[in-house]
């Protein structure tokens, strides 16, 4: 937590292989371009077009591929190719359910074994997230957002529950980038600090509380009304990073 990472952390870079730069350079292009709405879910991700921009070969381009659809922000069809991510209403909820559930476990759990290192650890965690949020970054916001709820995680010290999360985070950040209304939908700051003094508190039972006050809270900002689908120039995309 001392060094705060990107959202790949959460699944997705580590699993670039010896590609090196590059891929992770395209990664991180379509990963923003996601985020900030730029493409749309079910937007074609062609090979072709990629490997152009980027001056790169069609197989660098299927790593930074594979690694999105290993975070499920792509998916890859067989015989079709690459797409954004379309998460249904259902599988949306289904996903802020199962968040609820076990991150109220995590809470009361970590603030029973929180120690004043944790606390300074999640509290530049947080100074960082405001920066971002005061910038306007909300890509930067909402990867942020997600570490700072595995990090409570990483202080509960149940393994079992942080590799599950860590799907769970990747899946949130996918919905709340292309259905968020608001910077609420970002994870909001305030929220999370309300959950640090819990934790700095060691009280488990208002800690499991505000994380679900506040997992509620982002749920309610979605938008989960179907986009209309409109036709992207994926290279123009592309070239704005």
């Amino acid at each position: 937590m001392d060094t705060i990472e990107t959202v790949g952390t959460l699944a997705g870079t580590r699993d670039i292989p010896d590609r090196g730069a590059r891929a992770a350079a395209i990664y991180r292009a379509i990963l923003d371009a996601i985020v900030e709405h730029r493409l749309p879910p079910r937007t074609k991700l062609s090979e072709d077009e990629i490997g152009t921009a980027f001056g790169v070969s069609r197989t660098i381009v299927r790593s930074a591929l594979q690694a999105l659809a290993h975070q499920h922000m792509v998916v890859i069809e067989k015989n079709r190719g690459a797409f954004v991510a379309a998460p249904t209403v259902e599988e949306a909820r289904e996903v802020f359910e199962a968040r609820r559930t076990l991150e109220a476990a995590i809470a009361r759990r970590a603030a029973e074994r929180t120690v004043p290192a944790d606390i300074g650890r999640l509290e530049r965690h947080l100074a960082e997230e405001a920066e971002a949020l005061r910038r306007g970054d909300r890509p930067r916001a909402i990867q942020l957002s997600g570490l700072f709820h595995l990090g409570i995680a990483e202080i509960a010290r149940q393994r079992v529950m942080e590799r599950f999360l860590r799907e769970l985070v990747s899946r949130a950040s996918l919905v709340i980038a292309l259905y968020g209304r608001s910077g609420a939908s970002a994870c909001g700051n305030t929220e999370h600090e309300a959950i640090l003094q819990a934790l700095a508190r060691h009280d488990a039972d208002r800690a499991g509380a505000a994380m679900l006050a506040h997992l509620t809270h982002i749920e309610q900002d979605l938008d989960l009304a179907p986009a209309e689908a409109r036709p992207v120039d994926l290279a123009a995309v592309l070239r704005q990073r």
